[in-house]
């Protein structure tokens, strides 16, 4: 579980960065602040999910996690879309996003109650 908590803790670093910049740069506040929100998420619910009190509070944390990061990964295609990030800056976090979101789809699938 290190590589997941790991990564989503450094996207995290990146999201709250890129959301520094979009503020004090850009002026962009509203769609930066969905994106600090959905991107800082992924981490603090695999950090949450690390201290699950069973394997269903695991499985349901690392589900936030997922369904996080898919948002966060619509909030960086929308930011591009609207010409906030640059082509090389939305390549390298949708990268990122999309790291993230295998490892987390490959530990929700690993979920016992999918399988019965």
């Amino acid at each position: 579980m290190n590589a997941i908590y790991d990564k989503s803790f450094l996207f995290a670093i990146r999201i709250v960065k890129l959301y520094r910049f979009l503020s004090e740069s850009k002026k962009e506040f509203v769609l930066s602040k969905q994106l600090l929100r959905s991107g800082t998420s992924i981490g603090a619910n695999v950090a949450e999910a690390e201290r699950a009190q069973s394997s269903a509070d695991f499985f349901a944390k690392m589900n936030i996690a997922l369904k996080e990061a898919n948002e966060a990964k619509y909030w960086l295609r929308l930011l591009h879309a609207t010409d906030y990030l640059t082509d090389r800056q939305f390549i390298s976090l949708e990268t990122d996003a999309k790291e993230l979101t295998a490892l987390l789809v490959a530990i929700c699938k690993k979920n016992p109650a999918n399988h019965k």
